[in-house]
């Protein structure tokens, strides 16, 4: 609670801090004022050059998405944040976007977090999968083959996200009718094992749908 506290308002704890230590100069002299704006300095600067971007991320993880878009409205200046913060402020706006159906300014934000330059590479296919994501909503087919595979191919972090992705690169050759890319993908997904409900009920829908395909035997037979 007190750190979320002090995250939240280290700016106007700053500039108290900063009027304190001008007060106490003219009372007592600087000897003791320069501690009142040593820490005056160290809020207002990392206010922001940090930003509250944890807290954004804890509400995120919690399924606050309405917590998480407070905490980020109070960075009035992103352009200053630190870069790779910087960089995750952009890719959590695109996330809160995605989740409202915004997906213009969801690409749009996801587009200038990867353009920043993210660190981490777990992180960095987490952005194109979200971007190939979007695009797969937004009926880019072509942009969101280009961004799904970009994604699997730097890694994604986790069994659920490599499912989805697959999931997805299955679908999209399905309308190319490339049956052989459906199997490949559709063999991929299972492998994840997914848990996630609609993953695993979009794969139960593709199980059924495999032996239909030209190519197999339930194809063949009809």
């Amino acid at each position: 609670m007190i750190r979320r506290l002090f995250l939240l308002y280290r700016l106007p704890l700053g500039i108290l801090l900063l009027l304190a230590g001008i007060l106490v100069t003219y009372t007592t002299g600087i000897l003791i004022s320069w501690i009142l704006f040593l820490l005056a300095l160290i809020c207002i600067f990392t206010h922001f050059f940090l930003g509250p971007l944890g807290l954004a991320q804890t509400s995120l993880e919690q399924g606050d998405m309405e917590g998480a878009e407070a905490v980020l409205k109070k960075v009035q200046f992103p352009g200053l944040l630190y870069k790779p913060i910087r960089a995750t402020y952009y890719f959590l706006k695109s996330i809160i976007a995605t989740t409202r159906q915004d997906l213009e300014n969801a690409e749009a934000y996801m587009k200038k977090s990867i353009s920043i330059g993210v660190p981490m590479k777990e992180v960095q296919a987490q952005a194109y999968f979200q971007l190939g994501s979007i695009s797969f909503q937004r009926s880019n087919v072509k942009q969101a083959d280009e961004y799904l595979k970009k994604a699997v191919n730097i890694g994604l972090p986790d069994n659920e996200s490599r499912a989805a992705a697959y999931l997805q690169l299955a679908s999209i050759a399905m309308t190319r009718r490339d049956f052989r890319n459906v199997r490949l993908y559709h063999k991929k997904c299972k492998e994840q094992k997914p848990t996630t409900p609609e993953v695993v009920q979009q794969l139960k829908e593709l199980d059924r749908y495999i032996p239909r395909m030209p190519g197999t035997g339930g194809g063949r037979g009809r």
